[in-house]
């Protein structure tokens, strides 16, 4: 995709979602890592519902080792991997008292440290909760990316570097939410609802979806950057 397409997808999918966030229920930097962790092969919908109850009890590293991994465990068994999950939880709680004065770091290096944090949980947490400029891949940007010929690669790495380099400003900040919305709800892994999204003439994918019966598809128009600064 040159330059020209690259801003056009972007200003199209801004113009359609002004403001993308995160789905998963956070209220400060620590519960938004904790629940990054949970949600690895999982759900924001599981999280969330595991996590509503927790989060009224636990908002710190402290009050987490406090709770002890058992009582985890038990808050956190509807989510798979539940036990791993919990394992880690305690130890990157205990690391971030033990290392960070009960603070989650701001570089990746420092967050990659912590039990059960890899590169992709990194770049969610410096990007939604201190506004850093990542790109975190996961399934849903991987498919997007490779699928549309956005920023193609044979692995996540790969695409997020590439992603790096061609994301033109104002929209660096918000690509991640962008792409994995659209993932998740439009270019769907088994069905992409191609008639219904907003990029489909600059999507190199060929097989189209055609609308259901009785639908009409959705033409794509230009953005016209409202509020894109």
């Amino acid at each position: 995709m040159n330059k020209a397409k690259v801003l056009e997808f972007f200003s199209r999918l801004a113009e359609t979602n002004p403001a993308p966030t995160t789905e998963l229920e956070y209220s400060n930097p620590y519960t938004l890592l904790v629940a990054v962790v949970l949600s690895a092969q999982a759900t924001d919908v599981s999280v969330n519902l595991a996590t509503r109850d927790l989060f009224k009890r636990v908002r710190t590293p402290r009050q987490m080792v406090a709770l002890g991994e058992d009582e985890l465990r038990e808050q956190i068994k509807s989510i798979g991997l539940f036990n791993t999950k919990a394992k880690n939880v305690i130890a990157l709680s205990e690391a971030l008292i033990r290392d960070h004065g009960g603070d989650v770091p701001r570089s990746r290096e420092e967050l990659e440290q912590l039990p059960g944090v890899g590169r992709k949980t990194a770049n969610v947490v410096l990007n939604t909760a201190f506004g850093e400029e990542t790109f975190a891949v996961d399934t849903h940007i991987f498919r997007v990316c490779n699928r549309t010929g956005l920023a193609p690669g044979k692995n996540p790495l790969e695409v997020e570097l590439k992603l790096d380099r061609i994301t033109p400003h104002p929209f660096r900040r918000d690509a991640h939410h962008w792409l994995i919305l659209h993932g998740r709800y439009t270019c769907k892994a088994r069905l992409p609802l191609c008639w219904k999204c907003p990029v489909i003439d600059l999507c190199r994918y060929k097989p189209k979806t055609p609308p259901p019966r009785g639908s009409a598809p959705q033409a794509p128009s230009p953005a016209r950057g409202r509020g894109l600064g």
